[in-house]
């Protein structure tokens, strides 16, 4: 089932089609909605849509899943280049908990999101950005 929506963007209108389970779970999930607000601290240095700007950081579209450090086009530190995992559940909890501790002498200037909820509701939205 999908929903259909009209968005008027540079005044051109556009009919975004989604499925609606996709479009609830992002707009009814508590997590997700937290996830969402909480992404708005990494939106500075990360992309989180299909877009060709490169930002200080690798776009997390479609993060989820992905191999660490095979976002095309972004240039990776060597100590990301050197992990070898895939980026799922546990992996985001441990990065998001302290980068550094996941790959020593990273370049992200980031320490870290404390609260196990913080981490867990934006691991819920990063799972939506497929």
């Amino acid at each position: 089932m999908s929903c259909i929506r009209h968005v008027v963007a540079a005044g051109s209108l556009f009919l975004v089609v989604a499925s609606t389970a996709q479009a609830q779970a992002t707009t009814d999930d508590p997590s997700i909605a937290r996830g969402k607000r909480l992404f708005l601290q990494c939106s500075s240095c990360h992309a989180n849509a299909e877009t060709t700007v490169v930002k200080i950081g690798p776009n997390l579209k479609g993060v989820f899943g992905r191999h660490v450090a095979s976002q095309p086009g972004y240039a990776y530190s060597a100590a990301l280049k050197s992990q070898s995992f895939d980026w799922d559940d546990v992996m985001l909890d441990r990065w998001l908990t302290a980068p550094n501790e996941v790959a020593p002498g990273t370049t992200m200037a980031f320490i870290g999101l404390p609260s196990v909820e913080d981490r867990k509701a934006v691991i819920a939205y990063l799972r939506t950005l497929r």
